[in-house]
């Protein structure tokens, strides 16, 4: 059976132009829903934006609807070289006159010179436990106690350390002690001498409840060069003794094993620098509630703007933005003014009396100078404003964040818009493959067709071109 090999070639017409043609009528309820899906697919993105804009703006408001945040203070130094400072909820306000005249130190002892750290020394048990010495006399020079009493601290567990042929040297016996994590860190320095090798023990914590006591079971080498009792024998030589630090707070005493001295002041943690006096003056905190409200003025307008940008008119090209004239974006709009004009039940009722006012064009704005001098005088009543300790439901800070959860909520406005546009969506998935599917097999009908027409007059060309040539050689023989 005879075939064509490309539409048209058999009957010199042209039948693939003509089914494009009709391809492209059939398809144009596909363009249709193309043309939806775009809208669709532009408005659940605005929804997202739109979500997006309102949960930056919730997060600022739940800050303000905290009535801890307005609880906060601030600690500051007066001479930043000698100390900094922090402080908790508990903290009150308060000025204070710091003295630190001793920093808290750790423990540093060295042992006697090695000619070698390579050599091996000996084996046995190194025991390391802390306290505090006491009584007797001190050598600076030696670095020795005389007739000196040592306390353990009951808080901590001496550690056992084995020495072994693995590490007998001095350079096994610091790896050891390292490894152990026993509060002692070990190092060798090399003096320079004959016998430059000496092995540092440091304290890992400060304190005079952290004076080394070393007691070793074994080989006498390892005891000579290790044993450390500043009750009694002493083989190692103190060059860094362990103390607490000394302050006095407005003439009081006070020590800490730490230079980080917690609770001296209630709620306050001061990190002492060095020795030295300075000022100390702990205040609520009224700088990051002023940058939390400004915050929150930049985020609510944010939201305005995204919500200009997503309802926009481009009159040079005639089209709206996604949710021009959408009226779930309105109405978002306008609980968020409501909850922000109602009065509040607190010593301060509206927005205006801390200087924040809404523009003409929707959008807040702050008088920094009003803010101030509100957070100042009365920051109580800014906090009411914005939040209430026992109502759960006062406060612009709280009854914004409420409201977004309402809106993003199942159920709410945006989320019932949001999911409207989700099923819209696969809706019109499913009816352009269906509408494909019905398109594709009409034009396989017409593709049928239209072969078969340019088969049926291919054959009716050559039997025309097979008469006339017929006819031609009749006439030619009559002749």
């Amino acid at each position: 059976m005879a075939s064509i090999s490309s539409l048209g070639i058999g009957s010199n017409l042209d039948l693939s132009t003509l089914l494009t043609n009709l391809q492209t009528a059939e398809s144009q309820p596909l363009v249709q829903l193309q043309q939806r899906q775009v809208s669709y697919t532009s408005k659940l993105s605005a929804y997202g934006q739109l979500q997006s804009a309102l949960t930056t703006l919730q997060t600022a408001a739940k800050k303000l609807g905290d009535p801890v945040f307005f609880q906060s203070v601030k600690a500051t130094a007066g001479t930043a070289e000698v100390l900094s400072a922090s402080a908790g909820s508990t903290a009150s306000a308060g000025t204070y006159s710091i003295n630190v005249t001793q920093m808290a130190q750790s423990q540093s002892v060295v042992a006697v010179g090695q000619v070698s750290a390579k050599t091996a020394i000996g084996s046995g048990t190194i025991t390391i436990d802390f306290g505090t010495v006491s009584g007797g006399t001190y050598d600076a020079v030696t670095g020795k106690y005389t007739g000196a009493a040592f306390t353990p601290d009951a808080t901590r567990t001496a550690k056992n350390i084995t020495i072994d042929p693995s590490n007998n040297t001095l350079e096994g016996i610091r790896d050891a002690v390292n490894a152990a994590k026993a509060g002692v860190t070990a190092s060798i320095v090399n003096d320079g001498s004959g016998t430059p090798n000496r092995l540092v023990l440091t304290s890992t914590e400060t304190g005079k409840a952290s004076s080394m006591r070393i007691a070793v079971a074994g080989d006498a080498a390892l005891s000579n060069l290790l044993t450390h009792d500043p009750a009694g024998t002493q083989n190692l030589q103190q060059t860094i003794q362990a103390q607490n630090a000394e302050l006095t707070v407005n003439g009081i005493a006070v020590t800490s094993a730490s230079n980080t001295v917690k609770e001296s002041i209630q709620g306050v943690t001061l990190n002492l620098l060095k020795t030295g006096t300075s000022g100390l003056a702990v205040a609520r905190d009224t700088a990051a509630v002023e940058t939390a409200i400004n915050d929150f003025v930049k985020a609510y307008n944010a939201l305005q703007s995204t919500a200009g940008t997503l309802t926009a008119y481009d009159a040079s090209k005639k089209t709206g933005a996604a949710l021009m004239g959408d009226s779930t974006l309105r109405n978002i709009q306008v609980s968020l003014r409501q909850v922000l004009t109602s009065p509040q039940s607190g010593a301060l009722k509206t927005l205006s009396e801390i200087g924040m006012g809404f523009q003409k064009d929707g959008t807040l704005a702050v008088d920094a100078d009003k803010l101030k001098k509100a957070l100042s005088e009365n920051l109580e009543g800014v906090a009411g404003l914005f939040s209430s300790p026992t109502a759960s439901t006062e406060g612009y800070g709280k009854q914004l964040s409420a409201l977004v959860d309402k809106l993003t909520a199942t159920g709410g406005a945006l989320k019932v818009a949001t999911d409207g546009m989700t099923a819209s969506l696969k809706d019109l998935d499913e009816q352009y493959d269906e509408m494909q599917a019905r398109v594709d097999a009409k034009m396989e009908i017409y593709r049928a067709q239209f072969t078969q027409l340019d088969l049926m007059v291919s054959r009716m060309n050559s039997t025309s071109s097979y008469l006339t040539q017929q006819f031609a050689s009749m006439s030619n023989s009559s002749k």
